[in-house]
C-alpha cells in the first residue's frame, strides 16, 4: 500500500494515540514548548507560542506538498498530549522513510510512551505500507535520543561528520545515522519490542 499524505491516519493501543497534527493543536503543546531543555538539539526551534505556530504551521503546510507528515502524539493513560513526530523523505519508488522530529514532554519521557508510538509507527511503516527501511538522524551530543533508538531496535550505521553547529558550545557537531530495516523487524525486533511494551 502506498502512503498517502491526505488520509488522516490515526495509530493507536491501550496507551498512546497518534493522530494527524492541526493547527489547533498548538494550544495543545505551548506549555511544553516552553520547556527549556526540550529545542537543545533541534535546528528548528518551537519554543514559546510564536515559535511553535511558525514550527507546526510548517510541518502542516509541508504536509500538504507531500514532504512531511506530522502527528500529535496523546498518552491515553494520562489524558494528556505529550509531544509530536513525523515521518518525512518518503520513497515508494525506493520503499525508505525516515522517521523524525520527535519529541516529547518532561513528564512523558523515561515513562515507556516512546516504544509505545515506535512500535505503533514501526507496525505502521513495515506490516501495513511494506516499506524496507526506516532512516533516522540525531546530533551526537544527543546521547538520550541515540539511546532511545536503540533500545527500540535501531542500528548505528553512519556518522555525517560536522554536519551541523553544537547547540552547546563553539563547535561543530556530527550526525549519527540509525535505521532500522523491515527483515529485522520481522525476523527479531518486534517481538523484543512488543515485550517490552
Amino acid at each position: 500500500m502506498a502512503f498517502n499524505f491526505l488520509e488522516n491516519y490515526i495509530l493507536e493501543n491501550d496507551r498512546v494515540k497518534l493522530s494527524p497534527l492541526h493547527s489547533f493543536h498548538i494550544n495543545e503543546l505551548v506549555s511544553i514548548s516552553e520547556e527549556s531543555d526540550l529545542w537543545t538539539h533541534f535546528i528548528e526551534k518551537g519554543n514559546g507560542r510564536e515559535n511553535l505556530e511558525a514550527y507546526i504551521n510548517e510541518s502542516i503546510n509541508n504536509r500538504k506538498l507531500k514532504k512531511e507528515y506530522p502527528f500529535i502524539v496523546f498518552d491515553k493513560k494520562n489524558e494528556k498530549y505529550a509531544g509530536t513526530t513525523r515521518f518525512y523523505e518518503y520513497s515508494q519508488e525506493l520503499k525508505n522513510i525516515k522517521l523524525g522530529h520527535t519529541w516529547y514532554g518532561k513528564e512523558f519521557r523515561g515513562t515507556g510512551l516512546n516504544k509505545h508510538c515506535k512500535y505503533l509507527l514501526f507496525q505502521f511503516v513495515f506490516d501495513i505500507l511494506e516499506l524496507e527501511r526506516i532512516g533516522f538522524g540525531a546530533s551526537s551530543e544527543n546521547e538520550i535520543s541515540i539511546a532511545a533508538l536503540q533500545s527500540v531496535g535501531c542500528k548505528k550505521e553512519g556518522i555525517l561528520r560536522s554536519f551541523l553547529p553544537s547547540s552547546i558550545s563553539s563547535k561543530r557537531v556530527n550526525i549519527v545515522l540509525l535505521s532500522i530495516l523491515k527483515e529485522e523487524w520481522i525476523k527479531k525486533e518486534r517481538d523484543i519490542l512488543k515485550y517490552k511494551l
